[in-house]
């Protein structure tokens, strides 16, 4: 019996070494999912981050994430750094665990929708916004389908956000994350990537392309590019007036965002809303002016051509015809409804003005976004698949 004894304790101890080895392999393996499809990350905490996002309709077009790192704005807007791929690469030096030879390319481009309202008993205010953009194949014969990616971020003394990022402006289309070989890392810039989103003092914003030489302001002031522009509103401005003001404290350099320039439309729980758009009011090589319009029903939506008057015999000025359909509708709608809306209406005004792809670059409405800016939240819709809604609160 002792001997019987001697043996199965012998036998259960080789066994046990044997589990917590395989254990200890595994946690350790750079063969895990995570550990072999982020190559340039190795921090426990960053890995965990990757490997919590969520695909939310199950076709891998709509992801959610909680980005819990710390995404080093202050350090991003002291750099400088505008033109977007050298941005990114920079992004990449300073959030990576291992650099490699480049962080690939990366471009934006968003030709799009937005409006801001009032709720129609008066409660609530809404920001509505349609992101239309078409990504074409190598061979531009067929369309790319995007994954639409929710980023959640909480940054350490700054204003708690959600954002929408289009996966594909950084490589990642539809079922990127179970695909088992597309490398997670570059997701580590989804912060710089927001396109529109929404903080928690209510403040909300979306960035639209217009056809014209891009924005670059020279005045010597710090300078920033469009989407870090969007980054450090959504972490610092509770209201209109306070996002303006941040605004001008840097030079704009919209330089390599893909084909356009852009401009804003931004909103708050206070009711007030505005266009902001970069001119050549004082003349120029490049649109370096900042204009901000607001106060009027009439400027409660915008698209894809210049508000500012000093804008109207350019590309996209108001004798321009890209975007101005959807305008048209959109205007006639909110002049019927008296400039207010039901949270259902404002998604039904969304779904008039949104787009099928079609040969054009800024058509195919990947989302429709309705932002409660009094409640903090948002209700989604991808693909124009309207009724079937996804709901979001700032947490």
């Amino acid at each position: 019996m002792k001997t019987t004894h001697k043996i199965i304790l012998l036998s259960l101890t080789i066994i046990t070494i044997i589990i917590m080895a395989t254990v200890s392999s595994l946690h350790n393996s750079d063969s895990s999912p995570i550990a072999r499809r982020a190559a340039y990350i190795t921090d426990a905490e960053k890995l965990a981050m990757l490997n919590s996002i969520k695909d939310l309709d199950g076709q891998g077009r709509l992801y959610e994430v909680d980005y819990t790192i710390d995404y080093k704005l202050d350090v991003v807007l002291k750099s400088g750094i505008t033109e977007t791929t050298r941005l990114f690469g920079y992004v990449a030096s300073l959030l990576y665990d291992k650099l490699p030879a480049d962080a690939g390319d990366v471009s934006f481009g968003a030709g799009c929708s937005a409006f801001a309202v009032p709720q129609s008993d008066g409660s609530d205010f809404l920001m509505g916004r349609n992101y239309d953009f078409r990504h074409f194949t190598a061979d531009n014969e067929s369309y790319q389908p995007i994954s639409a990616i929710l980023v959640h971020t909480a940054p350490k003394g700054g204003k708690r956000s959600i954002s929408m990022v289009d996966g594909l402006q950084l490589n990642y289309g539809q079922g990127f994350y179970s695909d088992e070989k597309t490398d997670l890392s570059l997701l580590m810039g989804l912060p710089y990537a927001a396109l529109d989103g929404i903080n928690e003092d209510g403040f909300a914003i979306g960035v639209l392309a217009l056809n014209e030489k891009q924005t670059c302001q020279n005045t010597g002031k710090p300078k920033i590019n469009t989407t870090v522009a969007i980054r450090m509103l959504l972490d610092r401005a509770s209201t209109i007036k306070e996002a303006i003001q941040m605004l001008k404290e840097y030079d704009m350099d919209m330089r390599g965002n893909g084909r356009s320039n852009y401009h804003y439309f931004m909103a708050d729980a206070t009711g007030d809303y505005a266009i902001v758009e970069y001119t050549f009011a004082d003349g120029g090589e490049h649109p370096a002016t900042m204009e901000v319009f607001t106060g009027k029903d009439i400027l409660r939506c915008v698209t894809n051509f210049y508000i500012a008057p000093s804008m109207a015999n350019t590309n996209d000025g108001w004798c321009s015809s890209h975007g101005k359909d959807r305008y048209e509708t959109m205007r006639k709608i909110l002049l019927e409804k008296k400039y207010a809306l039901t949270a259902t209406e404002a998604m039904e005004l969304l779904s008039a003005v949104s787009q099928p792809p079609t040969e054009e670059l800024t058509s195919q409405t990947q989302w429709s976004a309705v932002y409660n800016l009094t409640e903090k939240s948002l209700k989604l819709a991808i693909l124009r698949e309207y009724g079937k809604e996804y709901d979001f609160k700032v947490k």
